[in-house]
């Protein structure tokens, strides 16, 4: 069957900005955070999203279903334990992308400013566009949480 061209579609950007105040120390923030992006991540229900962060340049964050099936999420891009993690790749997005994550670490006192960013670019449509801002407010909910819970067991 010959090759046909569709419709164009525009490419589209996105750019989410968060922060969350973290009653924890800097080094128990940075943990919560490295955890949250790997074995601890959660979908909404509580369900394990099974992810795996490579914290080394270059390492990998992929979801790991299990018996070589997955999704690759992106690289390591830059890591300066414990106040910068940048991650560049896909992302959560099946479709032609490219993202730009960074979570940077400020201590504040006995606590932890956490700046986030999200840049992307690519064919994504407009319920992911308008999605992810509460997807990634709730991650970083959960790094305040876990963080802070780690600190109160001292």
């Amino acid at each position: 069957m010959p090759a046909t061209a569709t419709e164009t579609q525009p490419v589209q950007t996105l750019e989410i900005k968060k922060e969350e105040f973290v009653e924890a120390p800097i080094e128990v923030a940075w943990q919560a955070m490295l955890d949250e992006l790997g074995p601890e991540a959660q979908m909404p229900n509580g369900q394990s999203l099974s992810m795996k962060l490579e914290a080394w340049p270059g390492g990998r964050w992929l979801r790991d279903l299990g018996n070589n099936a997955g999704h690759f999420w992106g690289h390591v891009q830059v890591i300066k334990p414990p106040g910068l993690l940048e991650i560049s790749g896909p992302m959560p997005m099946s479709y032609p992308a490219q993202n730009h994550i960074q979570y940077r670490l400020t201590a504040e006192g006995s606590g932890t400013r956490i700046k986030f960013t999200h840049r992307g670019i690519g064919l994504i449509p407009k319920d992911d566009r308008e999605g992810m801002p509460k997807g990634w407010e709730m991650w970083l909910k959960r790094i305040r949480e876990n963080a802070e819970r780690r600190q109160n067991k001292k």
